[in-house]
């Protein structure tokens, strides 16, 4: 498997944003479309083209929702080969005053997912500190938001807010009975203890983010691999996305260079990698 989000093509795609892909309406993320930029529709082709046969799909790049638009996603993506792997739907809040609305939100996201023949689905949690109540409530939300997709996996990210560490993470992981499981990003977390968190949810992930972070246009390899390392340690074997996280417009340059620290450090041990960047 060799695999691409639409995050690593946000470029190739124009910047594009779609105006109402906010949970509470209007874009989810600032900034302006670029003319030019490559249809969703074309890029399965594209992806086939560059060699790729496996795809993630941030929900905002959709430019619509009918089931005519989903339908033709769904085909183009047939057409070309090409698996869809997960949608990842990068906003709502299900801790906050609006999380009623947040969950219809996201439940309609999953529909949109199964449509599209995906495997799974990663949904934010919160913004909300982790009280033992908002894990009680979101787990019980999230186990909601599974049930009403059952070919779908749920998967959760250690992130801010609820998932700001290991505790909070394993405690909405437990809460939710197997009904969700864990996306880990590697390079979320950069406290002076991030390590050692890491270390304590790495047994549970199903599938991850190796994020690489770059300064002054290079990799920081020996943090990057003692990320690595824990995965190792842990006996992952689930799929693999890598995340550069650099300035340099290079994308696919530098992705080839984490993919390289990945291939020494992982040898043989990964099944699949995912290619994202951060723009």
């Amino acid at each position: 498997m060799r695999a691409v989000s639409t995050w690593s093509l946000h470029r190739t795609l124009g910047r594009f944003v779609a105006p109402d892909s906010g949970a509470l309406g209007g874009p989810c993320r600032a900034g302006a479309a670029e003319p030019g930029g490559l249809a969703l529709l074309e890029l399965p082709a594209a992806l086939r083209a560059h060699g790729y046969d496996t795809l993630r799909i941030c929900h905002f790049h959709l430019p619509a929702r009918t089931p005519a638009y989903l339908a033709s996603l769904r085909a183009a993506l047939q057409d070309a080969g090409i698996t869809l792997d997960a949608l990842l739907v990068d906003d709502g809040d299900l801790t906050g005053d609006h999380a009623e609305a947040t969950e219809a939100w996201m439940a309609g996201w999953l529909a949109d997912a199964a449509a599209l023949g995906a495997a799974r689905v990663r949904l934010m949690v919160g913004a909300a500190a982790p009280t033992p109540e908002v894990i009680r409530e979101s787990a019980g939300r999230l186990a909601r938001l599974a049930a009403t997709q059952p070919d779908v996996r749920v998967v959760i990210e250690n992130w801010t807010g609820v998932l700001q560490d290991a505790d909070s993470v394993l405690a909405l992981l437990d809460a939710s009975d197997g009904a969700v499981g864990l996306l880990i990003d590697l390079g979320n977390w950069r406290g002076p203890n991030r390590f050692a968190e890491l270390a304590r949810i790495a047994p549970r992930a199903e599938t991850c983010h190796a994020k690489c972070h770059f300064t002054g246009g290079a990799p920081e390899v020996e943090e990057f691999q003692r990320a690595l390392a824990i995965l190792r340690e842990a006996g992952y074997t689930g799929p693999l996305a890598l995340i550069y996280d650099g300035a340099d417009d290079d994308e696919w340059g530098n992705l080839e260079r984490v993919a390289a620290v990945v291939r020494s450090s992982l040898p043989g041990s990964v099944p699949a990698y995912s290619v994202l960047q951060k723009t």
